[in-house]
């Protein structure tokens, strides 16, 4: 057990230390298979910002008559976006020349996203708040910025990918998002 809590201390610490700035974050976090699996606890642990972001959209739009259902969705659409990307950068990593490097970004993408979506959580709070919609579509604009910020830092630094690259692949993670979020509504309609 305390391998495992070291795991997610340490990865959460690398990812705060990105989030900064911060480039030696990266060393932090070793690509060994172990160290990649115990990353993958970031998915629950990134879970409430979620949930968060699901329930502060529905304070604009109102509470749905099917909660569970609508929590669920938006659960299984990040979860599954979530092991796609991981999925389809473990398979571009060879073709990348970048299969010794791959364990240790894809261990760091995992904990960014924790720090990512409570960066977005954060962004919303001032909307729920009542501020003026300027502020809070700024507060809105540098948190989701930040955190594709750190998504693009954490994969140039951990892949050791050129700028141009590392945008490309955050590009990718975003669409396929967009993607399966747009599949579950219209089979859901």
């Amino acid at each position: 057990m305390t391998g495992a809590v070291a795991s997610v201390t340490s990865g959460l610490f690398a990812a705060l230390r990105l989030a900064r700035g911060r480039a030696d974050g990266v060393v932090l976090v070793p690509g060994d298979r172990a160290t990649v699996i115990r990353s993958f606890w970031s998915i629950p642990l990134s879970l409430p910002a979620v949930i968060a972001r699901v329930v502060m959209s529905w304070a604009d739009s109102g509470v749905p008559s099917n909660v569970a259902h609508e929590l669920g969705r938006e659960v299984m659409v990040f979860v599954l976006g979530w092991l796609v990307f991981v999925e389809i950068t473990h398979r571009l990593a060879p073709a990348l020349q970048r299969t010794g490097r791959w364990g240790r970004f894809i261990a760091l993408w995992n904990w960014c996203n924790v720090i990512e979506g409570i960066m977005v959580v954060i962004g919303g709070i001032p909307g729920l708040l009542g501020v003026p919609p300027i502020v809070d579509q700024v507060c809105e604009l540098v948190t989701i910025g930040w955190a594709l910020w750190l998504e693009w830092y954490a994969t140039r630094l951990a892949l050791g990918v050129t700028p141009l690259l590392a945008t490309a692949l955050v590009v990718l993670d975003q669409s396929i998002g967009i993607l399966l979020a747009s599949l579950a509504l219209s089979l859901s309609s």
